[in-house]
């Protein structure tokens, strides 16, 4: 999976389309979201970020890129199941981009990752996937104490084991992941010391050595992938 700086170029941009975007993302690119909604504003004033939402790119062999994130909706079908579910899923990326922004009215940017993912790693991912997906999503309440507990002196808690997760939010999701395969360096906090701004560029993220992430790329969307959105987002 080649990463050169010549296919990589578009991080020195700062808006694509989506059509750039999708042919340019590579497995472990973030996606990043941010909305207007009163939920939105909610978890980015719990978080202190700017922004309420995360996801992770999957592009593995010949298959069209694929977005790993966790969500209420069920407006797609998940990938790996071929069900419509809430929680952990594991969607085509261009669908996800376009309900996230027509339908919850979303502005999204891609940050690049710096390496290549190796084989090995991507074995772990898939290891990861099969173990999460379908993991329900947390009610409002146990987000917040959930997000809470991830910030207590470690004496005073005990650690979210990464196998034992009842259920989980989108942050939690993309951060174990990356953990599990080696791009971010285990915490031994719990996977809830995750929110979504520790993925946007101006938190720090326990990086492992070589792995950088660039900054943030406005993703823009034309009337067809709107139109698209709405769509998909009718049908749930």
């Amino acid at each position: 999976m080649d990463t050169s700086s010549a296919d990589r170029s578009a991080g020195a941009r700062s808006r694509l389309t989506l059509d750039e975007a999708v042919a340019t993302t590579r497995t472990g690119d973030l996606w990043i979201f941010r909305g207007a909604a009163p939920a939105d504003r909610a978890i980015q004033t719990l978080t202190n970020a700017p922004v309420n939402h995360v996801g992770m790119t999957v592009a593995l062999e010949d298959l069209p890129p694929l977005m790993w994130h966790a969500e209420l909706g069920r407006s797609l079908p998940d990938m790996w199941t071929g069900r419509h579910q809430r929680g952990v899923q594991l969607h085509d990326l261009r669908s996800a981009v376009q309900v996230w922004a027509a339908r919850y009215g979303q502005r999204g940017w891609l940050r690049q990752i710096s390496v290549a993912v190796t084989p090995d790693q991507e074995d772990q991912l898939l290891r990861t996937i099969a173990r999460l997906d379908g993991t329900p999503f947390p009610s409002t309440t146990k987000l917040t104490g959930r997000w809470f507990a991830g910030r207590l002196p470690r004496r005073r808690r005990a650690a979210v084991p990464s196998g034992g997760l009842e259920s989980a939010y989108c942050a939690e999701v993309v951060g174990l992941t990356l953990e599990e395969m080696g791009l971010l360096r285990q915490r031994h906090r719990g996977s809830n010391w995750y929110d979504p701004g520790r993925f946007w560029s101006g938190d720090r993220l326990p990086l492992a050595p070589g792995v950088e992430f660039g900054g943030e790329i406005e993703v823009v969307l034309d009337e067809d992938d709107l139109a698209a959105g709405r769509a998909a987002g009718s049908a749930s």
